[in-house]
């Protein structure tokens, strides 16, 4: 036991969940006072004292799934025991019935329909355990699982869906429930059933995936599989190239980042250190120690909101980047004195107007998309004319308290850098950062041309994803 709890949380900080020895320790503790047996209290357990993210949740669920699954006959933890002991025995009674409907034969004589008639069962009298039998049935019959053979769980789960005939199986439900009341249901009522049956479906989708990663842990071993199914936390999901289910985690791992940010850049500005040794305030105080400056006085910085340009790459390489920066940036909004937007591809054009007075921060970004006037000649990126066309429209705009982000890859299509813009920026502004989506390894090979604007800023970072965004996040001052 000890030997697997190591291993599930090495595998656990593999995928990118930070968990202390400390946190270990205290999971140690907390299933002592738990029922073992129980699988849900033990997993609810673990989840209490390592998981501080409830972005990390999905995560940890695939890690426990692989590490405290059934194997064969045995279970390392069992699953409710009795219930696991009534699966068994539903699953043995289904046996016989298939060798009394066919006359010696076993389950793989039943037809798909006749199996898929007991799914329907199963699913309208939302009967668990019988799905559970069904389940494991299901996978002996269509999955056709072999040892050793290198197919990934996604595959066999297809065969078994289209086995069992689960494309339709609410439809033909619904039916059923349309029959059995003569039609008459109200609009409520049918999206109610609806809702119900899709429900119960999902659940049955779900013991079938548990029920192949089962086998496929006991096939080729919890190390392999825990490898296999790894992905990346929401924070380190790579921006430019994110699964459509990748940005919706993306998009809800934004919300709790932005508060977290705007309290840590509150505090920062509040709990500065403490400034020089102001001289005359010193005396002042003095004289009520006859003279002596027991208490040294200081003068505390006052560090101010700085005036936020971003000017952000929005063609389609980079724009799910420019995306997810601008929601930042705005969320954040009320720790910055002044935050004005620009895109560009081959054209510029300023974008605040969208945001302001907009509570869907997101819907003012999908209207970036449609609305701003960024197409000069053809649409492909020319870094170096829409640099200049921002700096003849807004240059003369940038203070000394200004700090201009420019979001992009820098490629340039072979077009000419116009470098001397951002060099002129750096002298007007106060800082000048560059955010880059690209693996630094990517950098001014091909028509990237960052080192020519490098040269000219305070930092060029590497932002693939929402961590290495917050860590940039945290330096603006």
């Amino acid at each position: 036991m000890l030997d697997l709890m190591a291993g599930f949380v090495q595998e656990l900080r593999k995928a990118g969940i930070p968990v202390s020895l400390t946190e270990n320790l205290d999971a140690m503790e907390a299933v002592q006072h738990i029922p073992i047996e129980d699988r849900e209290a033990f997993k609810f357990a673990l989840a209490a004292t390592m998981v501080k993210n409830a972005a990390h949740w999905k995560a940890f669920e695939t890690v426990f799934e692989v590490y405290f699954s059934y194997r064969g006959h045995q279970y390392l933890l069992t699953e409710g025991g009795d219930e696991e002991a009534e699966v068994d025995l539903l699953v043995q009674e289904l046996e016989e019935m298939a060798r009394q409907h066919r006359e010696g034969g076993g389950l793989e004589d039943l037809t798909p329909e006749e199996l898929a008639k007991l799914v329907e069962e199963a699913i309208l009298n939302a009967d668990d355990a019988m799905m559970r039998a069904l389940s494991r049935v299901a996978v002996m019959r269509f999955a056709g699982m072999e040892p050793g053979r290198p197919v990934g769980g996604t595959y066999y789960l297809y065969r078994t869906l289209r086995g069992l005939k689960m494309n339709d199986v609410v439809d033909r439900l619904m039916e059923d429930v349309r029959q059995q009341r003569s039609g008459n249901l109200t609009s409520l009522e049918e999206r109610l059933e609806r809702e119900e049956f899709e429900f119960r479906a999902d659940q049955l989708r779900k013991e079938i995936e548990a029920e192949i990663r089962r086998r496929l842990v006991a096939d080729r071993g919890v190390d392999a599989m825990a490898k296999t199914l790894r992905k990346p936390l929401p924070e380190d999901v790579d921006f430019m190239h994110a699964s459509r289910e990748e940005m919706g985690q993306l998009r809800h791992a934004l919300a709790p980042l932005t508060r977290k940010l705007a309290v840590r850049l509150a505090r920062k500005r509040r709990h500065g250190r403490k400034g020089p040794l102001d001289f005359r305030n010193t005396v002042r105080h003095s004289l009520s120690y006859g003279g002596v400056p027991a208490e040294p006085k200081f003068r505390y910085p006052r560090p101010a909101k700085p005036e936020i340009f971003v000017v952000a790459d929005i063609s389609g390489s980079v724009a799910a980047f420019a995306r997810f920066t601008l929601q930042l940036v705005y969320a954040i909004s009320n720790q910055f004195s002044k935050v004005r937007a620009f895109v560009f591809i081959d054209g510029v054009d300023e974008v605040t107007r969208l945001f302001e007075g907009e509570e869907d921060i997101n819907r003012a970004v999908n209207r970036v998309n449609t609305e701003a006037d960024v197409i000069w000649v053809d649409g492909h990126s020319d870094y170096g004319h829409a640099f200049e066309s921002f700096w003849e429209r807004y240059g003369k705009e940038i203070g000394p308290k200004t700090t201009v982000l420019l979001l992009g890859d820098a490629r340039n299509n072979y077009h000419a850098s116009q470098s001397w813009v951002v060099k002129e920026i750096a002298n007007r502004g106060r800082h000048v950062y560059w955010l880059n989506p690209e693996p630094g390894s990517y950098w001014n090979t091909g028509d990237s041309i960052i080192g020519e604007y490098a040269a000219h800023c305070d930092g060029v970072y590497e932002c693939r994803n929402l961590r290495q965004l917050e860590k940039f996040v945290e330096i603006l001052e």
